[in-house]
């Protein structure tokens, strides 16, 4: 035993002594070049480009590094990118010794042998810095770290206040009923009914009042709230008793005209006035207006509440946690060095909250959840940021993240399912309005078949 602590230390020493050797080995006259490709556009374009900068002419000019930006894509070239790379294409471009990517998508690279394991480039000390949940997300199938996480995303609920206030005035619903999904459903079909009785002499014309940007979203990470698991490797767990709560939520209301049915964002439905409020992730923040545009062209000036993520009753706390992060390409020593103490500074407080103040992304350590975002409240530029702040705060206290799996069919499991609710809301509405038939029987006959496919 004394001789395997002894091993153990002797290995740890040499390790850091390595490392160590690797920084020193960096020469601020002959500066090693790191070359990164992103998917930050507009604003976080612009102070991406300005960090970077920062850091070549302190940090990077002291040690000898210089972040070289070679590519800025949306995450879908990004990706397309990299998978040729990984499957050898001859026409793939050199991959770049930073790249920003989901987890699914490392993972073929890393099963390539493409990327270095970062737990090696970080102590414990500097890693428990970080929001465990989402370095969890960047450890792969063996274990080791391979995206870091470099800002996150989670979902709340947006709410017109202006609107829903009349509807509050006219209906007794309040605010905090929509603390919880039920809620939010009660309120739809209560809304619908209102607006459609302001005009007796049209039938069925009320108004929608709620929709998700994500309706898997709802469903993962509603099973989970009620102590289940939705998503299995091959197949979604809609069998489940868990899971009846969440199709009631989800397409009763719709039957009765409450929700709407798009495949857009549910930021547009807002700008024009017709839903109330919709869920959607944080980093949507920026695509909510203060004004509504009618269909007339006329506008009115409108206030938004921003709210925590909704939770069935009898549930946890629990919220999604969304976004990528950073890899580092297998290289040589000392640019995987470099390159990871580019991250290391880029996610510090204060650099980390400069690039995602003003973008609804999340930071990514303890310390700016806990001391660097209740300050920002305070200095908030807008009114939906600042209430967008409290929401996140509030969450990180009292929320639990949930992590998406990685599995292979993944991806095409919840584009499946979320296809396959919508067209089924559209057709039982239509079924409720032309056959005369109760949302409530249409809503179970549906289900059945749903589960049965």
């Amino acid at each position: 035993m004394k001789r395997k602590i002894v091993f153990t230390t002797f290995c740890l020493t040499l390790f850091v002594s390595i490392i160590g050797c690797i920084g020193e080995r960096l020469d601020p006259k002959n500066p090693v070049i790191i070359t990164m490709w992103h998917n930050y556009g507009g604003q976080m374009q612009s102070v991406m480009d300005e960090l970077i900068d920062k850091f070549n002419s302190t940090i990077g000019r002291k040690k000898g590094i210089i972040i070289s930006v070679t590519s800025i894509s949306a995450s879908k070239d990004i990706q397309e990118k990299l998978f040729m790379l990984a499957a050898g294409d001859p026409g793939a471009p050199e991959m770049p010794d930073i790249v920003t990517t989901y987890p699914k998508t490392a993972l073929i690279l890393c099963e390539q042998g493409l990327l270095a394991p970062l737990d090696e480039q970080f102590t414990t000390k500097e890693l428990d810095a970080y929001l465990p949940q989402f370095v969890k997300e960047g450890r792969l199938s063996d274990g080791k770290l391979y995206v870091f996480p470099i800002a996150k995303s989670t979902e709340v609920l947006f709410v017109n206040q202006t609107l829903f206030d009349r509807f509050s005035a006219a209906t007794g619903v309040q605010l905090g009923s929509l603390a919880t999904f039920e809620g939010i459903a009660e309120a739809a079909v209560k809304y619908y009914e209102w607006t459609d009785s302001l005009t007796p002499n049209i039938v069925n014309d009320g108004k929608t009042f709620f929709v998700a940007d994500s309706w898997f979203n709802i469903a993962q990470v509603g099973v989970a709230q009620l102590g289940g698991e939705f998503v299995f490797p091959d197949q979604l767990n809609v069998t489940l008793d868990l899971f009846k709560p969440i199709w009631d939520f989800s397409v009763l209301p719709a039957l009765t005209g409450g929700y709407a049915v798009t495949d857009g964002y549910s930021s547009d439905l807002a700008k024009t006035g017709e839903i109330v409020c919709s869920i959607g992730s944080t980093a949507g923040i920026l695509f909510y207006g203060d004004s509504i545009t009618y269909p007339d062209n006329t506008t009115e000036a409108v206030t938004y509440s921003i709210l925590p993520y909704p939770v069935f009753r009898g549930g946890k706390n629990i919220a999604i946690q969304r976004g990528g992060g950073m890899c580092v390409k297998r290289s040589s020593p000392k640019k995987e060095y470099a390159a990871a103490l580019f991250l290391k500074w880029f996610t510090q407080p204060e650099q980390n909250m400069r690039f995602v103040y003003s973008t609804g992304y999340l930071p990514v350590t303890k310390e700016a959840f806990e001391n660097n975002m209740k300050q920002e409240i305070y200095a908030a530029k807008t009114p939906n940021l600042q209430k967008l702040l409290e929401a996140t705060t509030h969450m990180y206290e009292e929320y639990t993240f949930m992590i998406p799996p990685n599995y292979e069919q993944f991806d095409r499991l919840s584009k499946e399912y979320e296809l396959r609710l919508k067209q089924l809301m559209l057709t039982g509405r239509k079924s409720v309005l032309q056959d005369n038939k109760a949302p409530s029987i249409v809503s179970e006959e549906l289900y059945s078949a749903f589960i049965n496919l």
